[in-house]
């Protein structure tokens, strides 16, 4: 089963995907850490990533693709989430591409509806734990005691820089502007289901639950 969680910055994909990994045994298939992990790899691929990245260029497509296609044929589980890919028209049809040549299929697209105004309060007080990465809301989810992770107890409390109104205001503009096609794109190949993205998390993973069967 390959899911791709579609939606814009803050809407809770990646906390979701990582309920599916941990339930489903699901591998999660997160760009931003694939293309971390291959420039500190050592690979012929990692070492064209880190010069891209070093030299403040956007890592192309075809890159990307490449990393995916390796993640697909090297790694096994219950499936595979794609968190945050495809973002384009292009790399929704070149994701179509690869799991054609690969034999495999899409099962659905979990596209996380959020209301704008809320979306920016909620991320406006996220933080997270530096060790572990367990997220956390200054309103709806705070630490039990101050300062410190419910989970490993660490006290590495951070917030992302650009987790602020006018940062996210952005982000969205970008997201609506090159992503958003894509629910259109979905929805016409049949493989679109909404779900509350502002829900409680627990609301949330039982929508996904009842949409993967």
């Amino acid at each position: 089963m390959n899911i791709i969680l579609l939606g814009p910055p803050g809407a809770g994909k990646g906390t979701q995907a990582r309920h599916l990994v941990d339930i489903r045994g699901m591998v999660q298939l997160s760009t931003g850490d694939m293309l971390r992990a291959a420039k500190s790899s050592g690979t012929e691929m990692g070492q064209k990533v880190a010069a891209i990245m070093d030299a403040g260029k956007l890592v192309t497509d075809e890159i990307v693709i490449g990393l995916i296609e390796e993640k697909l044929t090297s790694e096994s589980g219950a499936g595979f989430i794609f968190d945050g890919f495809p973002r384009t028209l292009a790399q929704a049809d070149a994701l179509a591409a690869l799991l054609a040549k690969l034999g495999q299929s899409l099962h659905t697209v979990i596209e996380m509806r959020v209301d704008d105004d809320a979306l920016v309060k909620r991320i406006a007080g996220r933080f997270t734990c530096g060790d572990c990465g367990e997220v956390y809301h200054d309103e709806t989810k705070p630490t039990a005691a101050e300062g410190k992770c419910d989970v490993c107890g660490s006290n590495k409390m951070q917030r992302r820089a650009d987790d602020n109104a006018d940062s996210l205001r952005t982000r969205l503009m970008e997201y609506y502007k090159k992503t958003s096609p894509l629910i259109g794109y979905y929805y016409a190949k049949g493989d679109l289901r909404p779900v509350n993205g502002l829900a409680d998390i627990i609301e949330v993973q039982k929508s996904i639950e009842a949409i993967l069967g």
